[in-house]
């Protein structure tokens, strides 16, 4: 009998769709006409124990205590799920052969893996369990995926990589949060001062942010545009680009904070002989930009339909899991593998059907091209959310989930567009020893472009340039120097679009150069599947809020930022350790190198607590009659130490 452990009810029924009739459902399994069966995880089955299961004097919460670091781990069954882990146990003994299928992903390998390890399987059983990786589950993509079996030994370092993210976390976010609550309830603050290394990061960067803002010196700048004349009439403007002589006069970002020197390039260019020194003119093309990660889809969604990572998040679960039209949505690969193109004309056949506005396009598409989306070298246990080849009535999905599926469909019909074609100019005129600059350009051919529609406002200044007919080394006429006087401007307060945006992109963040240098482009402030749940979280500890699309820092998120040492509300270190866990996933690294140096670290983190200020946390948190109501229960530290 082969056993088919899936993650999560809607993944196992999806196996057990394609697999012999006649089915017997039993409780929690489905057994097929072959004797087959499939069962089901809900999720992690099993936890991280609490401090006190190690020793019951942890139950108290002191500081004397930590840090906590337990010689030997221990999971235990959640009560919710316990009766599942039983069934999973009894059927695993019957088992001859098993098929791990988890999700594709870091936490999808860890969640059954550690069900089997926890079950205590055979060393011998064990060597011969089989890996499936389905991220489409409609039938036709469920049967490629069981021909296609790999050895599940093979992901052991992926495995490793979501475990030692898992015991990191505990190790961190349990021992600092116990650390700072005792501190901060000793100056006053009444509820839990909740620490984790990747939630801190993110409130470090909202509340950076948002103090850049309020201490923001609006002050003005100066550019200087000329005003050029062909021989025969026509004209155009060029922009003054100051030269190193002028950097005194400057901003760190090159503006020029000096009038009287805006003004005197001004006059010196008024009524002049003026020369094109150069002249760059060529035809251009533009390819289409990749189909979907999970956050470059959150940053879309939340740009253009004003969406929260997690209302995404929850729209993308619903269109995989119930209406099977895209495919595994929780992937950071904005790549696909090539033999998924085989499957092009069917999937954009049902994009067509299921979206009609997409039928501008449809003369332009050719199913045969292959863009730079279809690269095996990038793409391995999870490829980019694209649509399946699912014929569907929208009309039957909610309003997010029909404005997600048009995105990610828009994302993929973009691969088989011609490119967007622009012919462009490039201008250097020389005045009075001064350099003048504009470009312009003129679109050809819209290409993939056709299918933006008004959603994206073109911006590009450029292609808002017309240029008359120009030759290099001809003379023109200045006919005189304008100073243009604007303000600079302070940054804008973090939207879910631009947070999420940091996070994936947290290098522009990082201050240590080192670090900065081996962050990978996939790295980032938490995974795809966390960065929506992160935010949120952080809302509902009431350490950030929301302002219209504005996202704040409150007081007490603020004040905990304060209390604590950068290195724990900075990225630095905890993208560090994502740049370790990924190299621990690709065999670079060994598990021990990256625990060792962190349960030293933070002894030291810990030691430091006694000088943290908590004087701006002073009467914030739950008022005393929260507390009271709440006293009962004492705190276990369960599920504040979360990322």
């Amino acid at each position: 009998m082969i056993l088919y452990i899936a993650e999560k009810p809607s993944l196992g029924r999806a196996i057990a769709d394609v697999l012999p009739k006649p089915h017997k459902k039993g409780e929690g399994f489905v057994r097929a006409g072959n004797g087959d069966v499939v069962t089901w995880c809900i999720g992690h089955l099993l936890e991280q124990a609490e401090p006190d299961a190690y020793d019951p004097a942890y139950k108290k919460w002191t500081l004397e205590s930590l840090p906590i670091v337990p010689d030997q781990w221990q999971l235990k069954p959640k009560p919710k799920t316990r009766k599942q882990l039983s069934v999973i146990r009894k059927l695993m003994k019957e088992a001859d052969q098993l098929v791990h299928a988890g999700d594709p992903d870091r936490e999808g390998q860890l969640l059954v893996d550690e069900v089997i390890e926890f079950i205590g399987l055979p060393a011998a059983k064990k060597a011969t369990i089989q890996r499936c990786l389905i991220s489409d589950l409609n039938p036709p993509a469920v049967k490629r995926a069981l021909s296609r079996l790999r050895e599940n030994r093979d992901f052991i370092p992926l495995s490793t990589s979501a475990l030692a993210r898992s015991r990191a976390d505990w190790l961190y976010g349990m021992n600092m949060t116990r650390a700072y609550t005792l501190q901060g309830q000793k100056a006053g603050y009444n509820g839990v001062l909740s620490v984790g290394r990747v939630q801190t990061p993110v409130l470090g960067l909202v509340v950076r942010r948002d103090r850049e803002i309020e201490a923001f010196q609006p002050k003005p700048f100066y550019e200087v545009i000329a005003h050029l004349m062909t021989p025969d009439g026509a004209r155009f403007t060029a922009k003054w680009q100051p030269s190193e002589a002028c950097r005194p006069y400057q901003d760190e970002d090159g503006r020029v904070l000096s009038r009287p020197l805006a003004e005197n390039v001004a006059n010196r260019i008024t009524d002049k002989t003026a020369l094109l020194s150069k002249l760059e003119q060529k035809e251009k093309q533009q390819a289409a930009p990749l189909p979907y990660s999970l956050s470059s889809l959150q940053i879309d969604a939340a740009k253009r339909f004003g969406m929260s990572a997690q209302q995404v998040l929850d729209g993308c679960q619903a269109l995989y899991e119930k209406h099977k039209l895209i495919t595994y949505p929780r992937s950071d690969s904005r790549y696909l593998p090539v033999e998924q193109h085989a499957q092009a004309a069917s999937v954009i056949s049902a994009i067509n059907s299921n979206c009609t506005e997409f039928e501008k396009a449809q003369g332009m598409l050719n199913p045969a091209q292959k863009s730079k989306a279809w690269n095996d070298k990038k793409v391995d246990a999870h490829h980019a959310i694209i649509p399946t080849a699912k014929t569907s009535d929208l009309g039957r999905l909610g309003k997010a989930e029909r404005q997600i599926y048009e995105l990610v469909a828009r994302q993929y019909l973009y691969q088989f567009l011609p490119a967007y074609r622009y012919f462009e100019t490039k201008v250097e005129v020389m005045i009075e020893g001064g350099r003048f600059t504009t470009t312009a350009r003129q679109p050809l051919e819209q290409g993939w472009k056709i299918l933006l529609g008004k959603q994206t406002p073109n911006k590009d200044e450029a292609e808002h340039q017309t240029l008359p007919a120009l030759s290099q080394g001809q003379n023109l006429h200045s006919e005189r120097g304008e100073v243009v006087e604007k303000i600079t401007q302070p940054p804008k307060y973090f939207t879910d679009a631009t947070l999420l945006a940091a996070m994936t992109g947290i290098s522009r963040y990082v201050t240590d150069s080192d670090i900065r240098k081996v962050l990978k482009d996939t790295d980032g402030l938490g995974t795809e599947a966390t960065r929506a749940g992160i935010i949120e979280l952080l809302f509902k500890r009431g350490f950030l809020t929301r302002e219209g699309q504005a996202i704040r820092a409150t007081a007490a998120g603020g004040g905990l930022v304060d209390a604590l040492p950068d290195s724990a509300s900075k990225p630095d270190m905890t993208a560090h350790w994502e740049s370790q866990l990924e190299d621990i996933s690709q065999k670079r690294l060994k598990y021990g190198q990256f625990i060792e140096p962190l349960t030293a670290g933070l002894k030291q983190l810990i030691g430091e607590v006694d000088e943290a200020d908590f004087q701006s946390l002073k009467g914030l948190g739950k008022n005393p009659a929260q507390r009271k109501r709440r006293k009962r229960k004492a705190p276990s530290g369960k599920n504040v130490q979360s990322k």
